[in-house]
């Protein structure tokens, strides 16, 4: 039998959606410490949106090209659960970042775009970030950060998928076809549960999460 997909809602910004987020049973929220986003969250909104969160549930800060500095200040005004990195961090300054946040666990963004012809160069970037908790995959875009698009799940390996968390123009319509064919440990949702950029509409988020919970029931 499959195990359960979590859930992870990204881009949260509104103390609302947070609640909201929670009732649903979600695993993980997503809080976007990259300013030019306009899911960008600063530190002291950042601090009281965590601290809606109950135990449980992961508080998950998302970075671009962040300083050690910058993620320090970050963890010690924000309790995270975890960081993901989305920028052009090496595997060495991922590390060097976890360290700086008191060795927390964290994600890495692969950006998937065309010139990703086929699965090795997947697994080659995964290998690659062996110390990451996972690798999260995510359609290239331009500029920095998820684009709501959908990229091509069949490059994914079975080998990674287990590691996956599953990004890129998710919503209540494909979540399900997403998990069947590719049965990553995790999906992540941001744009595909808004009204408008940055604006989340919980009707959609509701029906996003049960679109993954009927998909796993069907396994």
């Amino acid at each position: 039998m499959k195990s359960r997909t979590r859930i992870k809602i990204c881009g949260l910004s509104q103390p609302a959606d947070v609640d909201h987020a929670v009732a649903l049973g979600v695993d993980a929220i997503g809080l976007v410490f990259y300013p030019p986003s306009p899911r960008y969250v600063d530190l002291a909104r950042a601090a009281e949106l965590a601290r809606r969160v109950p135990s449980y549930v992961s508080v998950i800060g998302l970075f671009v090209n962040a300083s050690v500095d910058e993620i320090a200040r970050t963890v010690e005004a924000v309790p995270l659960t975890a960081l993901q990195f989305h920028g052009d961090e090496t595997p060495a300054q991922c590390e060097a970042l976890a360290a700086a946040a008191g060795n927390r666990p964290f994600l890495r963004a692969m950006r998937i775009g065309p010139e990703t012809k086929d699965s090795g160069d997947l697994l080659q970037f995964a290998n690659a970030y062996t110390a990451a908790q996972g690798i999260l995959l995510d359609a290239l875009v331009e500029g920095y950060g998820g684009g709501g698009k959908v990229f091509d799940w069949s490059l994914i390996p079975k080998d990674i998928a287990r590691r996956a968390v599953l990004s890129g123009g998710l919503n209540a319509h494909n979540v399900a076809d997403a998990i069947r064919r590719v049965t990553p440990y995790a999906v992540d949702v941001s744009s595909g549960v808004e009204a408008s950029r940055g604006v989340k509409d919980h009707a959609r988020m509701t029906a996003f999460v049960q679109a993954v919970h009927a998909a796993d029931a069907e396994s």
